[in-house]
């Protein structure tokens, strides 16, 4: 009716034409109201509004939380990296809102692999629209700068309820910011470690790598490169940079997990270690043991484990490729064969191998050469020539009374500390060990705040040497840190006595008195209130014989609306305590003052300098920053560079820089490896394990009381050691030994795997003016790597008595 003047009826009388007019004009008013109605629906049904079409043959993965172009450009780097064996993974980002135009673009970049969705993991429809209940698994990110830790951390734990309830078979791994609240995890009734299930602790692994790298300077650096995906060309290094040819070198290895050839089936570990680094060209760390109920057992660099069927290797190497020779190998087709490229999968049935002949050519492969890799006789060189043994200066030499002999100003204190630190010593050694009751750390009787509160005057009598200082520089109302797993490695049980160090905080009174019931149960652990910032804070407690200075991000510096300005804290104080001189530094003494020891030890030894020294910037730093960018100001020697990668700047290289973002790869990593993270806590957190995990969820009190007969198996777990190639048992290889040499000898003699290396920055050079103090991180370099005697070595080392005098 309403088309008037088209078609072969309309209307002929004016009463008919006015009504089609009024007619017309309300069904056009009627339609537009409906139009926004419409137009939202049809834009409601976007491809983001869609479901998940599971391509054939592919797996998926689910990845929710704290989704920005930042955090899912993160992940995706890792997570898609090339040397990555297994690529027929898809991801899917799920999150409660459409993709701004900088995401999109990401997700353009990467449409093979990534897709996205809107909405969330709490509705039961949104997970089945990505097919909740066919993933390989849920990964769950959260936000690092947010302003409440435990608001943020509570959501994600929501998540994760919400994810077993639709599906409680699903593997899930969830990212936390405080240590305490993974306790809350074990609430949930279908969460289960054995079956994949983990968490990545942000405050715990970052302070368990601050924590190890107060015990093994640069140890932080060479694990985060491990188990990150890196890949970086050497070709633009200049000749003045040539020391991060083999840094970048070291730095594009990666941990990977390989099933061992049934060949290696009834070898001991080291026989299989050994055969891997000499013939194989890997470095095997740990090994992976599946019983038939299921069960996996975990073992770093194991004393006496014979390797079975179906063990999987944990092994660092340059790609997945390199790894599968440990899967490859034979030992009738590849027992003669030289070249690590070579050995490929072969025809013959490895069914069919006979014990007796295993055992023979195992022998023979093993022992083979021997001879030329013995150890000399200790204090010995390959040249015939004696070693020179370093002496510590601050500890090692006695203090006769010497007559005559001029000192300056100074040397008499210097004199008096010497004193001090020899009669403490002494007392210290005659402790008797006490530990808690999981045998997992020394444990002491709770001690009250008041009694290790220290003044400068008292912080000067008890004469602080070899002692690990942090500065924090929270107030007296911010956020916890939660410093409990910064001193739990410290205090890790297979430490020898010897090498507990003493632990002195320095920040505000009443927020260290806010921390303390988390540190109550820890001996030799003190606090100075003061600030980071004041150098007579800094002097009162040796800062410049310190075997470590920490300092600690503040808990608001995630919340700074200039990220440049977000650690200015750390900086400042980092570059205020690189500014200072020491006059009464035990180090690094001047020719003057040691005249002042003539007929001393000390006089027949060169003149090696050591760290701690009478100038700030040669005092043991690492400095934690909450934003990556903001490293290149702890250096001046740094490129200020804000697009280089945080890993190719020099402080992370040389070890004295320490950011959270580091631990961005774990999540990737634990999804292709299960069994990573195990890995990584116990390298970084002194062996902290499940029971002692439940337990501290239980309260805050750490209850303990066992000797060191009753702790002796939990003990003698493999810890990190850093072992100069100046003296010892390694020493006859500082001499341009070669890395493979040694690697062997430590294994066969020692059972102790080598690293890598801890070298000076400008060791290299034939000329330099003044050469400069800093070390860089070498990861497992080649066989043929020429050593140096300044060179330390990392090594994985089992806690024996013995070690004691290798030290």
């Amino acid at each position: 009716m309403s088309t008037v003047g088209f078609g072969d009826i309309s209307a002929v009388t004016y009463f008919g034409r006015v009504f089609m007019i009024i007619f017309i004009s309300i069904g056009l008013g009627m339609f537009a109201t409906y139009i926004p109605a419409i137009l939202e629906y049809i834009s409601s049904h976007t491809i983001y509004h869609g479901s998940y079409n599971l391509p054939e043959g592919r797996k998926h993965i689910i990845l929710c939380g704290y989704i920005t172009k930042q955090s899912v450009e993160t992940f995706l780097r890792d997570f898609l990296h090339k040397d990555r064996s297994e690529t027929a993974v898809n991801v899917v980002i799920m999150a409660n809102f459409l993709p701004d135009a900088e995401l999109q673009s990401l997700l353009k970049k990467h449409f093979v692999h990534v897709s996205f969705f809107k909405g969330t993991v709490l509705s039961g429809d949104d997970c089945g629209r990505v097919k909740m209940k066919m993933a390989d698994c849920c990964i769950v990110l959260c936000n690092r700068e947010c302003v409440d830790p435990s608001e943020e951390d509570a959501e994600n734990i929501m998540r994760v309820v919400a994810i077993k309830n639709y599906y409680p078979r699903i593997r899930l791994i969830i990212q936390l910011l405080q240590y305490q609240n993974k306790s809350y995890l074990l609430n949930i009734p279908s969460w289960n470690p054995k079956c994949g299930d983990d968490v990545v602790c942000i405050s715990e692994l970052k302070l368990g790598f601050i924590a190890q790298s107060c015990l093994s300077p640069g140890f932080s650096t060479l694990l985060a490169n491990v188990f990150s995906m890196r890949s970086n060309d050497t070709t633009d290094v200049t000749e003045s940079d040539f020391w991060q040819t083999y840094y970048i070198e070291g730095a594009n290895l990666e941990m990977y997990t390989e099933t061992l050839s049934i060949s290696f089936k009834g070898m001991g570990y080291q026989q299989v270690a050994e055969i891997c680094f000499g013939k194989l060209g890997l470095l095997l760390i740990a090994i992976e043991t599946i019983k038939p109920d299921g069960e996996k057992i975990f073992a770093i660099n194991p004393l006496d484990k014979t390797i079975e069927q179906r063990t999987r290797g944990y092994f660092i190497a340059g790609s997945s490729t390199e790894v599968k020779r440990a899967f490859y190998y034979c030992l009738t087709c590849h027992a003669d064969v030289k070249c690590p490229e070579l050995i490929k999968e072969c025809e013959c049935s490895k069914e069919h191998k006979s014990d007796v002949q295993l055992t023979g050519l195992v022998n023979h492969a093993v022992h083979h050469d021997s001879a030329h890799l013995s150890f000399a006789p200790e204090g010995k060189l390959r040249n015939g020539k004696t070693s020179v043994k370093t002496v510590d200066a601050r500890l090692s030499f006695a203090l006769p009374n010497k007559p005559g002999g001029e000192a300056k100003q100074g040397t008499y204190k210097v004199l008096h500390k010497l004193k001090a630190l020899k009669e403490q010593q002494a007392i210290d050694c005659e402790k008797k060990p006490c530990f808690d009751i999981s045998g997992t750390f020394y444990w002491c009787a709770p001690t009250r705040f008041e009694d290790v509160l220290l003044t400068r005057e008292e912080a000067l009598k008890i004469v602080f040497s070899h002692h690990i200082l942090v500065c924090v520089f929270n107030e007296k109302d911010a956020p916890l840190l939660g410093l409990r797993p910064l001193v739990i490695p410290l205090r890790a049980s297979n430490l020898l006595q010897s090498e507990l160090k003493k632990i002195v905080f320095l920040g505000n009174k009443e927020y260290m008195e806010r921390e303390w019931h988390q540190l109550c149960n820890f001996e030799d652990v003190f606090v100075l209130p003061g600030s980071p910032f004041c150098r007579a804070d800094l002097r009162a407690v040796n800062a410049n014989l310190a075997d470590m200075v920490v300092f600690l991000s503040p808990s608001t510096a995630s919340k700074a609306d200039d990220p440049k300005l977000a650690d200015k804290e750390s900086i400042l104080a980092s570059l205020n305590l690189k500014a200072m001189s020491f006059d009464d530094a035990v180090g690094m003494l001047s020719e003057n003052t040691r005249n002042a020891f003539a007929g001393l030890e000390f006089n027949e030894l060169p003149q090696v300098e050591r760290r701690g020294s009478a100038y700030g910037c040669n005092i043991p730093i690492i400095t934690e920053v909450a934003f990556d960018q903001n490293v290149q100001y702890l250096d001046i020697d740094d490129e200020d560079d804000d697009d280089l990668e945080l890993y190719l700047t020099q402080p992370f290289a040389c070890g004295t820089a320490f950011t959270v973002s580091m631990l961005d790869s774990l999540m990737s990593a634990s999804y292709f490896n299960p069994d990573v993270l195990t890995l990584v806590r116990n390298l970084v957190t002194g062996g902290v394990n499940q029971f002692l995990e439940e337990h501290i969820a239980e309260g805050d009190e750490l209850r303990g009381g066992l000797d060191a007969a009753q702790t002796a198996d939990t003990r003698s777990r493999c810890k990190i050691l850093q072992m100069s190639l100046f003296d010892g048992p390694l020493a006859h290889y500082g001499d341009g030994g070669s890395f493979g040499d040694m690697f062997l000898h430590a294994l066969r003699a020692s059972s102790m795997i080598c690293l890598g290396l801890y070298r000076f920055r400008d060791s290299n050079k034939v000329s330099v003016g003044v050469p400069s103090a800093k070390r860089y991180v070498i990861c497992s370099p080649p066989y043929n790597f020429v050593l140096q005697q300044t060179d330390l070595v990392f090594v994985l080392a089992h806690s024996d008595p013995q070690l004691e005098k290798l030290k």
